[in-house]
């Protein structure tokens, strides 16, 4: 993820150009890796910094960040941020509290509910959350090549019906880049987050939406991907996952139909979508689609997927 510039260098545009939100202040970064937003965050003129991971990385970010010179202003802590002791005096709360924790399609396997624990515990009056905002969208693209190799592959294997395999992987979602010249429809906005007023309970949701389409063409399947906004910046800062933008290793996310839908230009497919995290493992997502368009003939349809 260090490669990923879009991530990279818009968190560190956000942090290193706004020096006057990081001066003198404390920060946390929930899941620090290897330490780079910590750095970032001290280069900025940080009074303390404190990162905290569960993994073993946090043995190598420790000498990243005694090698770049740091280890008055940065501690990092190793273990789950429930359970350790931040160190953070009679005050007990944080100025700026940084996190890299989205996930695929946004809340696949994401950190989320750990920042907003880390919010609602530390953050001071007046803090800030940075990245401060998250969009998640939903077009719809033409891909008749790729669903013939993934999914339609299973009627006939070799001469064999396979289609029990067909039906599991249309529920899978596909983590992908996709061209832009695939896609059929305007975006439509799915779910916002504030993220310094959301709530655990706000991340189950149910939202319509309506895709206009931008000609005629066929549809596949559904697309999604996700904004972030770092807002509190004097010059705020964002970057786009979507298939209109550069490269990131979040990609897109592509959900197929089981049916092709024919659309001609300004045709609207409506639609619910509904996203939960899934009862067994909540870094699980379980998502439906439903769907309508009228156009040469009326086709609708309902989609449960997971993301496992």
């Amino acid at each position: 993820m260090l490669k990923d510039e879009v991530r990279t260098l818009s968190y560190r545009q956000a942090i290193q150009n706004n020096p006057h939100l990081f001066r003198d202040k404390i920060v946390l970064d929930v899941g620090c890796g290897t330490g780079i937003l910590c750095m970032f965050a001290a280069r900025a003129g940080a009074k303390k910094v404190i990162g905290v991971d569960m993994s073993n990385i946090i043995d190598q970010a420790r000498q990243i960040v005694s090698a770049n010179g740091f280890d008055d202003t940065i501690t990092l802590i190793k273990g789950k941020l429930e359970e350790v002791d931040l160190g953070l005096g009679p005050n007990g709360k944080v100025d700026v509290i940084v996190s890299e924790w989205m996930g695929y399609f946004l809340l696949y396997e994401s950190m989320l509910d750990t920042v907003l624990l880390a919010r609602d515990l530390y953050l001071a009056p007046g803090g800030i959350m940075m990245p401060d905002s998250a969009t998640l969208y939903l077009s719809a693209i033409e891909d008749q090549d790729y669903k013939e190799e993934k999914i339609e592959f299973w009627n006939n294997v070799y001469g064999f019906d396979y289609s029990c395999i067909k039906d599991i992987a249309l529920r899978e979602p596909l983590v992908d880049t996709v061209e832009l010249r695939s896609v059929v429809c305007d975006p439509a906005m799915v779910k916002q987050l504030d993220l310094l007023t959301v709530k655990k309970q706000d991340l189950s949701f149910t939202n319509e939406f309506r895709l206009r389409a931008t000609r005629n063409d066929y549809v596949h399947a559904f697309l999604g991907w996700f904004d972030i906004g770092f807002e509190a910046c004097h010059k705020p800062v964002r970057f786009s996952t979507g298939p209109h933008s550069r490269y990131t290793h979040w990609k897109q996310t592509v959900f197929y139909t089981p049916e092709t839908l024919a659309v001609s230009e300004g045709d609207v497919i409506e639609g619910r979508l509904s996203c939960a995290p899934n009862a067994k493992n909540p870094r699980d997502l379980d998502i439906t689609i439903k769907y309508r368009v009228d156009s040469t003939e009326t086709i609708e349809g309902e989609m449960q997927y997971k993301m496992y």
